[in-house]
């Protein structure tokens, strides 16, 4: 993988947004992520739909859309309980693809607890369309910091 994926190629991100400083691994190879920045709510997270992120139709690839609604979904349990979380469940419906420049965002909201044990319930959407539908079972972990406000 080279470093050009990691670059904004010249897209202007939307100001309520930063990129994600997660630079290694996964988030390497799906990336760059962005989130909205502390103290704007509700949290959103987001990519811009590149290259690296299609299938052989020129549509998002469907894991770059689960793994995305993956990422979403669960961090309502980090702004929400500050903790971090492992994926138990990820349920969704595809309703429509996603296309190169897209700006995809989604987010995610607790619906349901039984002890560490969390259900949420999310959407992932670029612009007007509505691109997937889904909820998620998630164990929360070991606690995490919270985020400050913005400055």
């Amino acid at each position: 993988m080279t470093d050009d994926l990691l670059e904004e190629q010249g897209f202007k991100i939307p100001d309520d947004y930063h990129l994600m400083n997660w630079f290694e691994g996964f988030g390497r190879q799906v990336g760059p992520i962005y989130e909205t920045k502390p103290g704007i709510t509700p949290f959103r997270r987001a990519f811009r739909v590149s290259e690296h992120h299609i299938n052989g139709r020129g549509d998002c690839h469907g894991g770059m859309l689960m793994a995305f609604a993956d990422m979403a979904f669960g961090h309502a349990i980090t702004m929400e309980v500050h903790r971090y979380w492992a994926t138990v469940r990820l349920m969704t419906d595809f309703i429509r693809p996603g296309k190169v420049g897209d700006w995809v965002e989604g987010t995610g909201e607790i619906v349901g607890v039984e002890g560490d044990i969390y259900t949420v319930r999310g959407t992932i959407w670029a612009g007007d369309n509505i691109l997937m539908t889904g909820s998620g079972v998630f164990k929360a972990l070991g606690t995490r910091p919270p985020r400050r406000p913005a400055q």
